[in-house]
């Protein structure tokens, strides 16, 4: 009898050690697959707060001014880049960005020191950066006829100094040089509330170039206009562009950013359409 019970003791032993092994195995693995999902979903969760982050979606979405991560942005007649290097800082991301400049990208390096520094970082940022665009034959270009913008930003065209600023020849140059940009950029413009934004110096001669008269006249209308304040870019440095100091910076004084919008949208606006 004291052989049986020994031997039913042992057996009972070993039955309840391999349960509470096969208990303890289940424990961990479980404990295990809930780590690796926990994991994964945090991964899952970086993964959406970086989209988040890059392309301003939901709450993530960042602003500088009048202008959000989540516009499409085209920038035209940029000098060193650093308005759109500005830009591209605010919103972590320039993905949203099309920069373009007039100049050819030697005639860029040689001009301005920090042009090519900025461009590199503008592009790894994952701006497209454009060189040679005219911006009174963007419509032509091979790419940006293509493509629709809800901002369209020129800050202080100039033809450059042809003539004496307040003459009437410099004054008429000026003035279809805007003309033309608007008439352009209103083609690019994505047609619910895209703006065109010209930022231009106040007072005389400068007045004179009638921003608001000649829009009104191509069917643009002012939607805004607003103080410039250079202080609110953080790097932006502005650029004489032209002649033997283009590398300057020139005299703002008192300047206002005009938001003009096709004369059809602000209807459909006005009359809740």
């Amino acid at each position: 009898m004291g052989v049986e019970e020994g031997e039913e003791d042992e057996e009972e032993y070993k039955s309840l050690s391999s349960e509470e092994d096969e208990e303890e195995y289940k424990s961990m693995s479980s404990e295990k697959d809930e780590e690796e999902a926990d994991e994964e979903e945090g991964e899952e969760e970086e993964e959406e707060d970086e989209d988040d982050f890059i392309y301003g979606s939901g709450n993530r979405e960042r602003w500088i001014e009048h202008y959000a991560s989540s516009h499409r942005i085209l920038l035209v007649g940029e000098g060193d880049f650093s308005f759109s290097l500005c830009l591209g800082k605010a919103f972590a991301s320039a993905r949203n960005m099309v920069a373009t400049c007039l100049d050819t990208q030697q005639d860029l390096a040689n001009k301005y020191r920090f042009a090519m520094g900025n461009v590199g970082r503008l592009e790894e940022m994952g701006c497209l950066v454009l060189y040679g665009v005219d911006a009174t034959k963007m419509r032509e270009h091979y790419f940006l006829r293509t493509q629709r913008f809800d901002r369209i930003v020129y800050n202080f065209p100039h033809v450059g100094f042809i003539f004496p600023e307040g003459t009437g020849c410099q004054i008429k140059l000026n003035k279809q040089l805007v003309k033309e940009f608007m008439m352009n950029a209103k083609v690019l413009l994505r047609r619910e509330e895209g703006e065109i934004h010209v930022t231009h110096k106040d007072g005389d001669p400068y007045k004179k170039w009638d921003l608001v008269k000649k829009a009104e006249k191509i069917g643009l209308v002012l939607h805004e206009s607003v103080i410039f304040c250079k202080d609110k870019y953080p790097g932006y440095d502005n650029k004489r562009a032209h002649g033997s100091h283009s590398d300057a910076p020139f005299r703002l004084g008192d300047c206002t950013t005009f938001k003009f919008r096709l004369a059809h949208s602000c209807y459909l606006a006005n009359n809740g359409k």
